[in-house]
């Protein structure tokens, strides 16, 4: 197999098409849009992607950021008080391993696409249908889906065994900023959950008119954070941002006193339902695609996970199309591609709905014992690195119990 089209030009259809061209494959990358319009456009999502992910980045000499985009190293979690709204009942702040980074995609995918002609990939602006795909999977070997959006997804049929939820369970509310003073210590992720409201998440980052910051509301729907139907400008929308700080996180109202919009496109609302597929679709001529990343698995963002698994997604695809070598992709080679994948991802998907829910009492006894025992905020933050080591404490409760244990009985070792 030497000849790969991919639909999409996101984290994860461009770093796959950049690895395999390093490979040697022939490589052809369609987009519905320009780098141009792109990056001209409105943003698309937080993208924070930690260390483990970020590696892939490195690998393939595509770390071009690390200078001008403001490291995250450290991580802090609040939960408010429910009884008396705008009060802390925990807050603590742990360091991260490794930094993590977030450019925002209008920054990233323009450079990436650029480079990916560099280095002799073949770019196509075009939609793409099913006469397309047909055309595709009749002139390459394989042909993958990475575009997350629009009608290409609804070939992807939803695994109802996989798939958690059949709604929305939060309303977003994305808002890019600046004059926001740095959080101390430890500059970085902010994470303030709200019992039965939703939440609030910070975090430094760069966008295309430098280093700002990037926030994000969270709201169960049918509640008062779920309330952006009606915000249609950017100055609504930066002037309700503000006013549910005052109410909820008045504290981090005070950091934003002084913030401004990026830009006018530096907003974002919208509901995500998420949603597992399955990850091999027939096309009419009866020949195979195979989706990856978001296309198959999309999460909520309340764990920040998009952009990491697109990339850990995309290496993985990698390792298995390099694996097969000379033949050709069939049918049950692009279902064990995805399972391979899915033996990540399937930690990811249990932990989100966990986040999603309400908290149960041994997660909310966790979060108070890390403002206690170090170890423990450090296991939960650079969880966010490789959410399999959260597993089994944080959905256990017996085995939360055990964990919280140890670690209070290593720091009476060390004490």
């Amino acid at each position: 197999m030497k000849s790969i089209a991919i639909v999409g030009a996101g984290q994860s259809g461009l770093q796959l098409a950049l690895a395999l061209l390093g490979r040697g494959y022939e490589v052809t990358v369609i987009s519905n849009r320009t780098a141009e319009q792109i990056r001209t456009g409105k943003v698309m999502s937080s993208q924070c992607m930690f260390d483990a992910s970020l590696q892939t980045e490195r690998e393939l000499g595509l770390n071009w950021w690390d200078t001008d985009c403001p490291p995250i190293d450290g991580f802090g979690v609040t939960v408010t008080n429910p009884e008396e709204i705008g009060t802390k009942l925990i807050d603590w702040v742990a360091p991260l391993d490794g930094f993590a980074q977030s450019v925002d995609q209008r920054v990233k995918m323009p450079a990436w696409m650029a480079e990916f002609e560099r280095r002799g990939g073949n770019l196509v602006i075009k939609d793409a249908g099913v006469e397309e795909l047909e055309e595709y999977s009749q002139t390459y070997d394989l042909v993958v889906i990475a575009a997350g959006k629009g009608d290409i997804v609804k070939l992807f049929e939803r695994d109802e065994v996989r798939s958690v939820f059949a709604s929305p369970q939060r309303a977003l509310a994305l808002t890019y900023v600046t004059g926001v003073e740095p959080r101390s210590p430890l500059p970085g992720i902010t994470f303030t959950a709200i019992p039965g409201i939703g939440e609030w998440v910070m975090f430094p980052g760069l966008t295309t008119t430098g280093p700002c910051e990037i926030m994000t509301f969270f709201g169960i729907p049918g509640g008062p954070l779920d309330c952006w139907g009606d915000v249609k400008t950017p100055e609504q929308h930066l002037e309700k941002t503000m006013s549910l700080l005052k109410t909820y996180v008045p504290w981090g109202a005070e950091r934003c006193r002084n913030a401004q919009l990026t830009d006018d496109n530096g907003f974002l609302s919208g509901r995500v339902t998420p949603t597992v597929r399955k990850p091999v679709v027939r096309l009419p001529s009866g020949r195979f695609i195979l989706g990856m990343a978001d296309v198959v698995v999309v999460g909520d963002p309340i764990n920040g996970q998009g952009s990491n698994n697109a990339a850990k997604c995309a290496t993985s695809y990698l390792h298995s199309i390099l694996a097969l070598g000379e033949q050709q992709p069939t049918q049950e080679w692009m279902q064990q591609t995805f399972e391979q994948f899915w033996n990540y991802a399937d930690y990811v998907v249990s932990w989100s709905a966990a986040m999603l829910r309400p908290p149960e009492p041994h997660v909310l006894n966790l979060l108070g014992a890390a403002g206690q025992l170090p170890s423990v905020a450090h296991a939960i933050v650079n969880g966010f690195n490789h959410p399999p080591s959260l597993f089994p404490w944080w959905l256990d409760a017996k085995e939360c119990e055990k964990f919280i244990a140890l670690k209070a009985s290593e720091m009476e070792l060390t004490a």
